[in-house]
């Protein structure tokens, strides 16, 4: 077992200097061939909740004689357990107040011991300690490297030795959008693609805030696509994706927060069709079999058989097959005022499990829609259940672990319950999902994770299907759609970048790479023939696109320019009205440039309630060893002053307008570190605030200052704070909150200018 406090700088020194390689190189897509035991995902190698696997327990006992326990570890989790080739995986919370942080664990599955564990900060999140570890982690089963989603943005690649390959920040380079409700999505791997989804507002034709989807190669991390199916986002979800092979093309299937189902050719993003179901975002899964997606919500429904009579929920089964909306056509069954909105469906060769809202387990025939029987397992159901073996799997909120004995005919039998409590009689809750591998059965409780299992099993040689082959594509087949990789990139001045196009058929197969006409729009640089661009040396920050046609296809890559430290913002040579062009969340019904003063600044708008507090970003997301300074004007709106901070590092100095406070902070909802001091400071005076971070000894050094503009700068720090678990770096940022920001009037009034960024001496 590895010494995680050691360890945690230099992996992740390591991996903020590590640079993503742009390979010219198409990824091999042959998918691996699951063996009998691999559970390398949250639902299962069937993508639907359901083994092939026999001799598994119908009991267990976690007191007394402990009956049929093989071990239990006392690492708790929301998160689901996947096991892959003799390793058992968790997403989690660890550490304690100052040293709290999210890891991702490696245990060995027979023994239950730790191998290793890799830790990542918590930080840029209103998602407190309790929903921590909310998404579940991933097995790509070709290279065995592990990938997980943290609630503050970081995709995450781990080997399975614990090293990290490369890694995301989506909220610093994407403008991901957190909720504090932690609903995060699980990473999907489909070929040489890893997948994932989530609320964003970044800049450019990214600025609107909506569901996307983003693919990157599994090896590198490298852009692969981005794609924008929906309408505007009711809900922050986690319905996660499933793939099929559907009339042919290669898909992946998934629920959106716009209240829709949509399948979308998995190499391309391309959308193929829609099946409109809520009015509220989508977080259970669908399932996938035959040609038939099933899925359920607990929202108002779309379509009502009786619109002046909304009903509440529903159970549906639709075909896969068609192009555009598919929602009058493809309905073979449904069942309505079924209220299943968190829990994902399982489904077997014969029947659909469907846990609703109240833990309530109702079975239906997969072709019929038949109702056939109903059995409570607890009172609130988060997790999914797992079908198995004629057993179900389940656990609850308020701390059941129910297993259900499934019969031909008939009503399950209930064959075992246990209750989870803490030593005060409180339940221990079960959020996440079991997984079944090797003849174990894993799950987790808030406190403990559980491999239990009969002795000797092994749960048989049983082999998953496999999905259908595809046709192979004509390699004379007339190219519908250019693909230009990366399809993202994040540059400096002098910087260059060599792109590739790629053409896909109809179904979006990959035909061949070509030599398209390059083009570069909004950003400063040239493009040669080859595909290689060059960023001007003098250039400031800017957001554009790559552009490249070829036989009547276009197709484009976003090229975000962000100069090196030391530089200054002082917003003369933006428009007035328009936010710096490619900072990260400055969009413009959020920020202005504006005239004040007589001189032009950057405004954070306070018209909109639903943008009462907004976070932006400026810089890499691996800068690191730095200095912020910016000079800062908050207004007093009918008694209401408002939040201005600056972030370095993924720290937070902020004034708080209200409370007359100086405060760094490190994760707000759950302040880890936070220390603040009195200071009074007043409206319509300009500010200048300065926030340093230093690594010393292993520990984070955050030391800020603020003090009236124009005055001389003070020779002590306004409040200081060290952090025993240090951020190693993070990108340069501006913090606004506009307090008293309602429908019916505007929010105190927030300006920025002369923004520097310097390298600590």
């Amino acid at each position: 077992m590895r010494n995680t406090r050691r360890t945690h700088s230099a992996r992740w020194t390591a991996a903020f200097a590590a640079v993503v390689s742009v390979s010219c190189a198409l990824q091999d897509s042959s998918t691996t061939t699951l063996r009998a035991g691999d559970w390398p995902t949250w639902r299962g190698p069937e993508q639907s909740g359901f083994s092939r696997e026999t001799g598994l327990p119908e009991t267990f006992s976690r007191d007394g004689d402990k009956k049929n326990v093989v071990w239990n570890n006392e690492l708790g989790a929301r998160s689901a357990p996947c096991v892959w080739q003799g390793n058992v995986y968790l997403l989690r919370l660890t550490g304690d107040k100052e040293s709290w942080q999210e890891e991702v664990v490696c245990l060995d599955e027979k023994t239950g011991k730790v191998k290793w564990r890799v830790p990542f900060s918590l930080f840029l999140t209103d998602i407190p300690t309790t929903r921590v570890g909310w998404s579940n982690p991933c097995v790509d089963t070709e290279t065995g490297n592990v990938y997980v989603h943290g609630v503050q943005g970081i995709l995450l690649c781990v080997d399975k030795n614990g090293r990290v390959v490369w890694q995301r920040s989506l909220t610093e380079e994407y403008g991901r959008i957190s909720g504090y409700g932690g609903r995060t999505h699980t990473p999907f791997v489909d070929e040489d693609r890893v997948i994932i989804s989530f609320l964003n507002s970044a800049w450019g034709p990214q600025s609107k805030g909506t569901h996307r989807y983003l693919a990157l190669d599994k090896h590198t991390g490298e852009v692969i696509w981005w794609s924008t199916p929906a309408g505007a986002p009711l809900d922050t979800t986690y319905s996660a994706p499933v793939a099929a092979i559907v009339d042919g093309v290669r898909v992946i299937i998934t629920g959106n927060a716009d209240g829709n189902i949509y399948a979308l050719k998995s190499r391309t993003g391309e959308k193929v069709w829609t099946f409109r179901l809520s009015k509220r975002g989508l977080n259970a899964s669908v399932v996938y079999r035959d040609d038939l997606v099933y899925a359920c919500h607990s929202e108002e429904n779309q379509s009502n058989t009786d619109p002046t009579h909304p009903t509440m929920g529903r159970v549906v089964c639709f075909r896969a097959s068609g192009r555009g909306d598919i929602t009058a056509t493809n309905e073979v069954w449904r069942h309505d005022s079924l209220t299943a909105g968190y829990s994902s469906p399982a489904a077997d060769d014969k029947y659909l499990y469907v846990g609703d809202n109240s833990a309530n387990i109702h079975a239906f025939d997969l072709k019929t829609g038949k109702h056939i029987w109903e059995h409570n397992v607890g009172t609130v159901l988060k997790g999914s259940p797992v079908v198995a073996d004629n057993k179900l799997y389940i656990g609850e909120v308020s701390g059941h672990f129910t297993i259900l004995g499934l019969k031909s005919t008939g009503e399950p039998e209930l064959l075992s319950k246990e209750k989870f409590v803490l030593p005060d009689g409180r339940p221990l809750e079960i959020n996440g999902s079991p997984c079944v591998a090797n003849g174990k059965v894993f799950f987790t409780t808030s406190k403990d994770l559980y491999c239990i299992g009969k002795p000797g099993a092994t749960g048989g040689n049983a082999k998953p299907p496999a999905l259908p082959k595809e046709p192979a594509a004509d390699p004379n087949a007339k190219p519908a759609h250019l693909q230009i990789v990366p399809g993202e990139v994040h540059l400096s001045p002098a910087q260059s970048c060599s792109f590739r196009a790629r053409l896909f058929d109809e179904n979006g197969r990959f035909l061949r790479e070509c030599e398209p006409e390059w083009g570069v729009r909004g950003a400063p640089g040239t493009i040669d023939a080859k595909g290689r661009l060059g960023i001007a040396p003098d250039a400031s920050f800017a957001g554009g696109m790559v552009t490249a046609s070829f036989g009547g296809l276009t197709g484009s890559s976003r090229v975000r320019v962000v100069p090196q430290m030391p530089f200054k913002v002082d917003f003369e040579n933006v428009p007035i009205g328009m936010p710096p062009p490619g900072w990260v969340s400055a969009t413009k019904i959020k920020f202005q440039v504006a005239e004040i003063d007589g001189t032009k600044a950057l405004k954070k708008l306070s018209e909109m309630p639903k943008f009462i507090l907004q976070r932006i970003y400026l810089g890499f997301s691996t800068s690191k060893g730095y200095t912020i300074q910016a000079d800062v004007l908050g207004t007093d709106e009918k008694f209401q002053m408002p939040d201005i901070g600056l972030f370095n590092s993924r720290y937070r100095l902020e004034v708080r307008g209200n409370h007359q406070k100086a405060r760094i902070v490190a994760w707000a909802p759950m302040p880890r570190l936070a220390v603040e001091k009195r200071f009074k400071w007043d409206p319509s005076k300009w500010y200048t605030m300065k926030l340093r971070v230093d690594i010393q000894d292993g520990k984070g050094l955050i030391r800020g200052k603020i003090w009236e503009r124009g005055k001389d700068e003070p020779a002590e720090w306004t409040v200081e704070a060290t952090d025993s678990t240090p951020n190693l770096g993070g990108a340069p940022g501006l913090y606004g909150y506009s307090a008293g920001s309602t429908d019916k009037k505007k929010g105190a009034e927030i300006y920025y200018d002369n923004i520097v960024v310097t390298p600590n001496s």
